[in-house]
């Protein structure tokens, strides 16, 4: 899938405003006409306060963020400067900031809205979101021992770290995902988040909380259609009554999917309307906890039939052969199959040749594979 430049989050909407809002977005018939109808406005003082900047102590080897947002995983975090993110981890703004100085690389936090009291709890919901329970480097160091592609790759590629989102945001995310580009997802999601709560506004853009599963149940298929969701539309009303009829509620019986085999996740999220074999598995690894989970995709086919399974070269991609590409992941890579998988994908992205092309300028010939993809 072809990666391109974050684009502004559609305008804030409050209890009192967002239906008459969304009526003239649904006016406008489609979302590209939504968002460049929308005249820029001018910075709120709020915008411009500097809260204030912590660092994790985390080297590059266990996060780096170009290698952790832009690729995929998430389509809510935004590049909010050159070496900064900006996202939402359940009802807290917060910017990530990749630095670099004379004592190495580290990554600092900033929290745009949590009040002092609250930082501690809002700091345990990040590295949560991080996923930082699991070391990277000793995964890339077990990978890399067994597999020398993998161990060229992830000499430069280090810090591309899983997420751990919530699973609701996950899974419309991922809907919205299906047969899609990059730009158009981001702009589904955009317009799904401006249901929820308004956080504030970093650089010129808006962030708002995730809706909850309420807030999603009233909006209507025809309204998603008129926004440009298109077939996707009647996927995510139909998604959202059927977790809304699951006893305990929809939000707790994905949260549950968390303590399931991989095979019943899988099975579990496949009942739910859109969602085929690749978006549960996309859903299980990046929210559920099923660190051996893998996403199968078109890159995925051709990196398993170059370096894993080369006899099947030149077959077409089944259902079928799909199970079989995960398998040979899972064999080669054990329970966090789907973390390396994660890696070798990024490699094979265009948006990531540049990349990958800097950080091996001071060698002097580029790994043999890795130089014919850029060719």
């Amino acid at each position: 899938m072809k990666r391109h430049r974050p684009i502004p989050s559609p305008p804030s909407i409050t209890t009192a405003t967002r239906e008459p809002i969304l009526s003239k977005i649904t006016a406008n018939n489609s979302i590209s006409s939504y968002y460049s109808s929308k005249k820029p406005r001018k910075p709120l003082l709020s915008d411009l306060k500097t809260p204030k900047r912590v660092t994790l102590n985390l080297n590059k080897s266990e996060l780096f963020l170009p290698l952790t947002f832009p690729t995929g995983q998430t389509f809510r975090w935004k590049q909010t400067s050159p070496s900064q993110y900006t996202g939402v981890v359940g009802s807290h703004l917060v910017s990530l900031l990749q630095l670099q100085d004379a004592n190495g690389t580290d990554v600092a936090y900033t929290f745009h809205n949590t009040p002092i009291s609250n930082q501690s709890a809002a700091k345990s919901a990040l590295l949560d979101f991080l996923n930082m329970s699991i070391c990277l480097s000793d995964l890339w160091k077990e990978f890399s021992a067994s597999d020398q592609r993998f161990a060229e790759l992830a000499e430069h590629l280090s810090g591309a770290r899983v997420l751990r989102q919530d699973p609701l945001e996950c899974l419309i995310q991922f809907i919205c995902s299906s047969n899609n580009n990059i730009k158009r997802i981001t702009q589904m999601v955009d317009f799904i988040s401006s249901l929820g709560n308004h956080l504030g506004v970093v650089e010129g853009i808006e962030f708002h909380e995730f809706p909850t599963l309420d807030r999603l149940s009233k909006v209507s298929e025809e309204e998603l259609r008129k926004a440009g969701f298109g077939y996707r539309a009647k996927y995510i009303t139909g998604t959202v009554q059927s977790l809304q009829s699951k006893p305990g509620g929809g939000e707790a019986w994905l949260a549950s999917l968390r303590k399931l085999d991989l095979q019943n996740a899988i099975e579990s999220l496949t009942t739910l309307p859109g969602v085929g074999p690749k978006v549960a598995a996309c859903i299980a690894l990046f929210s559920l906890d099923q660190h051996h989970a893998v996403p199968v995709d078109t890159h995925v086919w051709k990196i398993a039939t170059r370096y894993l399974i080369p006899e099947l070269a030149g077959v077409k991609l089944t259902p079928k052969l799909c199970s079989r590409v995960a398998d040979a992941f899972v064999e080669k890579y054990g329970r966090y199959a789907g973390w390396a998988q994660t890696l070798l994908f990024i490699a094979e992205l265009p948006s990531q040749k540049a990349l990958l092309e800097s950080l091996t300028s001071e060698i002097k010939e580029v790994p043999k594979d890795v130089k014919s993809e850029e060719s």
